[in-house]
């Protein structure tokens, strides 16, 4: 008999916390019905601070529309808070002050 779903996992982190979870979709979800049944289990509100232009699938970013396989882990990305560069700019700065 031929499977009718495919499991993902819904992956978000914050500084204070992570949430991994796994979820049944049809054959032939796409990220948006991922996206949809994120909400569902994690809470609209929860969901506001997710840009849903950076999602990624396996640390790739895609859209919306991408399908998905089984086991495909779905990643709800954050935004920088800080520019890497800059960052690394301002540490090498404090080393070579500190001598």
């Amino acid at each position: 008999m031929k499977p009718t779903a495919i499991t993902v996992e819904l992956v978000y982190a914050t500084r204070t916390r992570q949430w991994m979870s796994e979820i049944s979709l049809p054959i032939g979800a796409t990220v948006a019905e991922a996206i949809s049944a994120a909400e569902a289990v994690l809470g609209v509100d929860a969901m506001n601070e997710v840009d849903r232009n950076d999602i990624g699938v396996w640390g790739r970013l895609v859209g919306p529309e991408t399908g998905l396989q089984d086991g495909d882990r779905v990643e709800f990305l954050r935004r920088l808070t800080a520019d890497p560069k800059d960052a690394r700019r301002r540490r090498e700065q404090v080393r070579r002050r500190k001598g």
